[in-house]
């Protein structure tokens, strides 16, 4: 019973702070807008068509990182892997860029679903590449740096890319290989969190076979599941999720690493069924939070988001190195 109450405390805990930064989103900002009180046609305005998708888009974004990074440490079974550090964003970034010059350059406008179809082509790409290596390569460390050299990779293919776009193409370009949710809209903006919902929900539907699996690859097959096509299963999922993001928003650095760590460090289960909805909130709540701060701290500047989340998630990495080297694990 104390258990119980003890999760119920934690995800209450998670809800408040979602929901109190949910609304400082939509009132900070280089205009304040008071929305408690009844603001004027330019306040609506600014929260219906600005901040309200983005906050949307940040809190869905973070959510998707969030369980995209736990099913591929579950996957790998190492607490450092992750969509971006693994360059599963970068391969997203890379097809997402042909994709957007493609269709400028053919007078045509892209839509929702040609950008998501094109980042998770890329994105199982670099996941195919990473799965291949890793029967080869035993050693995550290795492997880790294996995963930053595919990112370099896709990122020096998408540079030699873009130097045949015009210039208004390189513009957008460059603003989105930042990462950012500047260019939040509806109903876009709800396409894309309805659809990062349905998976994430779709997910934590796996939750019972996720905990075999957790367990090991003989107990998983004592339970009757099949260990290649659920594993196939975990990486579409994950590529999906991160695919999404990437196709919205652009690459965001370390959220999928930082937020499942922070998580098990101040969540007391480690069961699939409590964790995944608990990672969701987390992941809402700090993508948000570093997208105000990089739209705040430098007003009326924005600084580019994956600086912030870099900034706050690279650190977390170093942490979790430190940490399995002092007990003689690898990383």
């Amino acid at each position: 019973m104390n258990k119980q109450k003890l999760l119920i405390t934690e995800y209450l805990i998670l809800l408040t702070a979602l929901a109190v930064l949910f609304f400082l989103s939509l009132s900070t900002g280089s205009v304040k807008v008071d929305i408690f009180s009844n603001p004027d046609s330019t306040g609506r305005q600014i929260i219906y068509e600005i901040r309200l998708p983005r906050a949307l888009l940040a809190a869905a974004s973070g959510g998707a990182l969030a369980i995209s990074g736990y099913l591929l440490q579950t996957f790998f079974r190492n607490p450092i892997a992750g969509p971006y550090v693994l360059g599963i964003s970068s391969g997203a970034k890379m097809t997402a860029a042909i994709m957007m010059i493609a269709v400028t350059k053919a007078g045509a406008v892209i839509l929702s679903a040609e950008m998501i179809a094109a980042s998770f082509i890329g994105a199982m790409f670099s996941t195919a590449v990473i799965v291949l290596l890793s029967f080869r390569i035993r050693r995550m460390e290795v492997l880790l740096v294996a995963g930053i050299m595919m990112s370099y990779i896709c990122s020096a293919v998408t540079e030699f890319i873009v130097t045949f776009a015009d210039e208004s193409s390189i513009v957008n370009l460059h603003g989105w290989s930042q990462g950012s949710f500047s260019g939040a809209a509806f109903p876009e903006t709800g396409e894309m969190a309805v659809f990062v919902i349905v998976i994430s929900f779709l997910v934590f539907l796996l939750s019972k076979p996720l905990e075999a699996f957790r367990v090991g690859e003989i107990y998983a097959k004592s339970m009757g599941i099949n260990l290649r096509a659920f594993s196939l299963l975990i990486i579409i999922l994950s590529s999906l999720l991160s695919a999404v993001v990437t196709a919205f928003a652009g690459p965001v650095s370390f959220i999928g690493i930082a937020v499942p760590f922070m998580l098990r460090k101040i969540m007391k289960s480690t069961r699939p069924f409590h964790v995944i909805p608990a990672l969701f909130l987390m992941g809402a709540f700090i993508t948000m939070l570093c997208d105000l701060l990089a739209r705040t701290l430098l007003l009326p500047a924005e600084l580019p988001l994956s600086t912030v989340t870099a900034a706050f998630g690279a650190p977390m990495v170093l942490v979790m190195m430190a940490g399995r080297r002092r007990k003689n694990e690898l990383p």
